[in-house]
């Protein structure tokens, strides 16, 4: 059936909205002082690295339709707008190949935590509107398709592991028909171009559904620490779009602690200059949103005073595809962990299960690497700021009070590194090596650590070295 089926509960959606507008009042992000908000984002600014799922109804079709790959590379969680499938015609092909089976929520978050990382985010729904919860207000869900709420079962695996959980959902909707997908001439659609197949719609109805849905999401499933929307357009974002500052409301009214991106809008204030995927702009308005979400891309220089984190996939897809095999060396990985905590943002790395919930075993074998890495070295990404060095050429350095983790990439051809510092040193070790000997002695340029001819890990060996006071660079001294 259609989602028109969703009009089916009208009580349910009255009351939903009824027992909202009881809710006490909340603090918005204009009245947040700047000490609150440190407050709310201490735990997500010291994670630095966290595991992004994508996994829905495109996860089975695994980038094929009629027997044949898409595409190779690519975005496969797309793959309905890709072949311009009606959404009955992909619905029918989808579901009986989207069959998870019992505990893969479980072998998610083993991983996840087993790789170091602290939170965790999913797609409760993606743009082809199914959602993994069950509920009330659809039946193009979990519940209602396989008589299992999915989101439950997630939550339930993440939190038994310690994990922070966080909701990716889609305000786009490829299935709802009151969606008005040609009020925006940039956003995806798989009918772009064509007339709504079942006459006028209104969009008002879409919104009161979408914020229903959102509504099951934040009420029923405990703490949510993070809600990561996507997405916007420049032509069509905010208020208008998506009844976005009514739906922030929401969700701060029922998790005051919650963690939010910056995609309900497309506006310079919000983080944006531009629709591609590097177009973000180093501003950010509270009001809009906690976090700046570069994709794909790695900030040359970070964006200082501003809390980003870049999501990036294992290959090129973030749906499951079995026809792209790019996928990026641990080393690669590592060290883009590295980049990225050193210019002071995030790390969410993107897993894309088959459509049974397994992983596949490229997926497994990268998140270990990283995790036998982050056993040895996790202090020097845990909590840390970003490099008070402009640059240094033989690697990156992340920052914990005194102390300086210098991440080595390429292995001086003298074994000596030069830092232009003008500090003491009051200790200094490789964490991967601990007991072996590092000497610092001064030099033209600063400092000079004499860490000898072997790198202790290939990938990025990392040396702690505490410092006299905070770090005084060029002459100036780094608060």
């Amino acid at each position: 059936m259609h989602a028109t089926s969703l009009y089916r509960k009208p009580l349910f959606v009255l009351v939903t909205f009824a027992l909202a507008a009881l809710m006490p009042r909340f603090v918005t992000a204009a009245e947040e002082t700047a000490a609150q908000r440190d407050a709310r984002l201490q735990w997500w600014r010291e994670a630095r690295f966290g595991m992004f799922v994508h996994w829905g109804l495109y996860s089975g079709l695994a980038g094929t339709w009629n027997g044949k790959p898409v595409a190779t590379k690519g975005g496969m969680e797309w793959i309905q707008q890709r072949v311009k499938a009606d959404t009955d015609t992909y619905a029918q092909r989808a579901l009986p190949l989207f069959r998870p089976v019992p505990g893969f929520a479980g072998e998610w978050a083993r991983l996840a935590k087993a790789a170091g990382c602290r939170y965790l985010v999913f797609t409760t729904k993606h743009h082809d509107g199914f959602a993994l919860h069950d509920s009330k207000v659809s039946d193009y869900d979990a519940g209602s398709r396989i008589n299992r709420d999915l989101v439950r079962e997630i939550v339930a695996a993440c939190r038994a592991e310690g994990l922070r959980v966080g909701f990716y959902h889609s305000v786009i909707d490829w299935h709802h028909d009151q969606y008005e997908y040609a009020r925006s001439k940039q956003l995806p659609h798989p009918l772009k171009g064509q007339p709504y197949p079942n006459g006028t719609r209104d969009h008002a109805k879409y919104l009161d559904y979408l914020h229903a849905e959102v509504n099951e999401l934040v009420s029923n499933y405990g703490r949510v620490d993070i809600l990561w929307w996507d997405y916007s357009a420049v032509d069509f974002q905010g208020d208008e779009a998506w009844r976005a500052t009514d739906l922030m409301r929401l969700v701060r009214t029922k998790q005051p602690g919650v963690v939010i991106n910056n995609r309900l809008y497309r506006t310079p204030e919000a983080g944006w200059k531009g629709m591609g995927t590097e177009g973000y702009a180093p501003e950010l308005d509270p009001r809009f949103g906690d976090f700046i979400t570069p994709e794909q891309h790695i900030p040359a220089t970070g964006m200082p005073g501003i809390d980003w984190e870049t999501c990036m996939t294992l290959n090129t897809t973030w749906g499951f595809s079995e026809h792209d095999h790019a996928w990026k060396s641990s080393e690669t990985l590592v060290r883009n962990l590295v980049d990225i905590a050193s210019k002071g943002g995030n790390y969410l790395l993107n897993i894309g299960p088959k459509g049974d919930g397994t992983l596949t075993p490229e997926t497994v074998k990268a998140f270990q690497a990283i995790g036998a890495w982050m056993k040895v070295n996790g202090e020097s990404i845990y909590g840390t700021s970003a490099s008070p060095f402009a640059s240094l050429p033989w690697g990156r350095a992340t920052r914990k009070g005194n102390t300086l983790y210098l991440h080595v990439f390429d292995w001086p051809s003298n074994g000596a590194l030069d830092l232009p510092l003008q500090n003491q040193v009051r200790s200094v070790k490789f964490l991967a090596a601990p007991k072996a000997k590092i000497t610092a002695t001064a030099s033209p340029g600063g400092l000079r650590l004499n860490l000898g001819a072997t790198s202790p890990d290939s990938m990025a060996s990392v040396v702690a070295v505490e410092l006299d006071g905070a770090p005084r660079v060029a002459g100036t001294t780094v608060k």
